[in-house]
């Protein structure tokens, strides 16, 4: 009984310490925003239609995810950076 519980220890030292989440793989690196990178948000959001519909929504937060989609959708194709909408958001 001892000798099993040593070997399942052992075998738990062996995987990483921290366990991977379902958000985890997801995260990207915080870098600073470049200045062409800023601007570019900065377009996206002045524009009037910037998310393709001005019709009522069930809330706000569903327009802002919806506007942040379109910002993170741009950002990487145009500069090769990946970000999340909660980086972005804190901008």
């Amino acid at each position: 009984m001892v000798e099993k519980e040593q070997v399942h220890e052992d075998s738990r030292n062996d995987e990483s310490p921290e366990p991977l989440t379902g958000r985890s793989w997801r995260r990207f690196k915080a870098s600073n925003m470049s200045f062409v990178e800023i601007v570019e948000m900065v377009d996206i959001l002045k524009r009037a239609d910037c998310d393709g519909k001005h019709g009522p929504y069930p809330n706000p937060n569903v327009r802002k995810a919806k506007i942040l989609t379109k910002v993170v959708k741009s950002l990487h194709r145009n500069f090769g950076v990946r970000r999340s909408k909660d980086q972005l958001r804190k901008r």
